[in-house]
């Protein structure tokens, strides 16, 4: 079964901002950092990356209070 007209989907742009809307809490920085050690030991490059981004993060927000 096909529509005529075109399923309306969100923009990347509309996907971020919603997303931004709402504040959420990070992981301790112990329990980032013990993720980061294991991916590294894996050598899950992407997990480290993420897990490397997550703890500057945490890290930025624990100065902004």
């Amino acid at each position: 079964m096909s529509s005529r007209w075109p399923v309306r989907r969100p923009t990347e742009g509309a996907a971020i901002a919603a997303a931004s809307r709402s504040e959420r809490r990070l992981p301790p920085v112990p329990a980032i950092l013990a993720d980061l050690i294991t991916a590294n030991r894996l050598g899950d490059r992407r997990g480290v990356n993420l897990c490397a981004h997550l703890v500057a993060r945490a890290v930025t927000q624990g100065e902004d209070q």
